[in-house]
């Protein structure tokens, strides 16, 4: 029996950014943005590289200042996954991003300028062949279009999106994603659901400005989730106020859940109780820190006890059944011979899951 729920994803064009495909079922991307100032090469390279390393698709650089947009010339130069340069209110500064060699741009419609300015970058990105992220948030809308609705509503969310896909359209431009987010989940999700029926272009969804990484995670999950099942989203990033590459990991994670997408290592773990025979948190802590560099997906199982730790250990690629002093190992569901001592766990558990991902790997190749 399939463990997962089958998602009928919402039908949509596909565009490119760099290399990556969006939209039309392709690959739901995870992406991240850099929290380094721009201007500091050194710092932000090696956080694009460190985002790259964990699988982010797709990293997004804010470009302030022209001083900014000089700096992402040379990291594009030193970097190989795809850029999206953030703009916001100075339409220069996205020609410069074009001209610098950006795989897409992110404009937020409430600022940007007026038509003209937006004509003069669409005329640009059509001859650089370069998509174009339109994103609407709760927090920066138009002026008329808050007066008009008082307070941030998905109808104002959708309606401050039409009014720019309108204006691309009459460009015969169609090259573009958009997002309506918004950091309250019900309000963000209605307005994807409401704008998801009203275009084919592909969607990037989030929560914004979500919280901290505890928090954050919990509205992210539960508002990008619900948008999942219901086939919305055709790339995300989960906005936290931490650490860049916990976006990825969270993106991952809530992938992994719904059966869309699987990257690394899945650690089934039990939450610990006075039955454990080892140190299960620091066990599965430890190990997640030595693995991260696995992409290929794995699923692994550490339980503390026998009580359901023989059940998680069969269904497990590679499982670990708490025992007093030496624990039960199991390999594709089967008990092997040899048990691990429970002093060693982390030490051997490493060892045999590379071992392990290594083999697959020989298979797949």
């Amino acid at each position: 029996m399939n463990k997962y729920k089958k998602i009928n994803r919402r039908k949509s064009d596909r565009i490119y950014v760099g290399a990556i495909p969006i939209g039309n079922n392709a690959p739901i991307a995870v992406q991240s943005m850099t929290n380094t100032r721009t201007t500091n090469t050194f710092k932000t390279i090696q956080q694009i590289l460190e985002l790259q390393k964990v699988g982010a698709d797709i990293v997004r650089v804010s470009i302030p200042t022209l001083e900014a947009a000089e700096s992402f010339k040379l990291i594009k130069r030193k970097v190989t996954v795809p850029l999206i340069a953030d703009i916001h209110f100075d339409y220069r500064l996205a020609l410069k991003a074009i001209e610098y060699g950006a795989d897409c741009l992110r404009i937020n419609p409430g600022n940007i300028g007026n038509k003209k300015r937006v004509s003069e970058i669409i005329k640009c990105v059509k001859d650089k062949n370069i998509p174009i992220r339109i994103g609407v948030n709760s927090g920066s809308l138009e002026k008329d279009i808050l007066k008009k609705y008082n307070v941030p509503t998905p109808q104002a969310l959708v309606e401050s999106a039409m009014r720019h896909i309108e204006y691309f359209d009459a460009l015969n431009f169609n090259q573009f994603k958009v997002s309506v987010k918004a950091s309250n989940v019900f309000l963000a999700v209605e307005a994807y659901q409401i704008l998801g029926k009203k275009i084919t272009q592909p969607l990037h969804i989030g929560i914004t400005e979500a919280g901290s990484l505890r928090n954050g995670t919990v509205k992210s999950s539960i508002g990008i989730a619900f948008l999942l099942l219901e086939g919305i989203g055709d790339t995300l990033r989960i906005s936290l106020a931490a650490n860049p590459i916990e976006e990825v990991k969270v993106g991952y994670d809530i992938l992994q859940t719904l059966g869309i997408r699987s990257r690394g290592v899945n650690f089934i773990a039990c939450p610990t109780c006075s039955r454990q025979e080892f140190d299960v948190i620091n066990t599965v802590n430890q190990l997640e820190k030595k693995l991260e560099d696995i992409s290929t997906p794995i699923d692994i199982s550490i339980i503390g006890c026998v009580v359901n730790g023989i059940g998680e250990a069969k269904i497990a690629t590679l499982g670990l059944t708490g025992g007093c002093k030496k624990s039960a190992f199991y390999e594709d569901g089967i008990r092997q011979k040899n048990k691990l001592k429970n002093e060693e766990i982390i030490e051997q558990m490493e060892i045999k899951i590379r071992e392990k991902v290594k083999k697959i790997n020989k298979i797949k190749n």
